[in-house]
């Protein structure tokens, strides 16, 4: 997870990483595991279909910040 704290071009939350992974622009996605199941589901498969590694967090509040935010983050996206 180093390299998330470390990168300044990434996105945090749900539509961004979402969008990012859409558009072609995500290289790497974490995931928090205490995150919705749906949300994680809806992650997991776009990341299949884009072939993209997914990095699993056990936490959203951990997630939330290695990206610096005050509060959890369900998904975050490094571009």
């Amino acid at each position: 997870m180093q390299d998330l704290i470390a990168n300044d071009d990434k996105v945090v939350g749900i539509k961004q990483t979402k969008k990012a992974i859409k558009e072609g622009r995500a290289r790497k996605v974490y995931l928090a595991l205490n995150s919705d199941i749906i949300i994680r589901d809806v992650i997991n498969n776009l990341c299949k279909q884009a072939n993209l590694p997914v990095v699993e967090v056990e936490t959203m509040q951990e997630l939330g910040s290695a990206c610096d935010i005050q509060v959890g983050a369900a998904c975050a996206a490094i571009l």
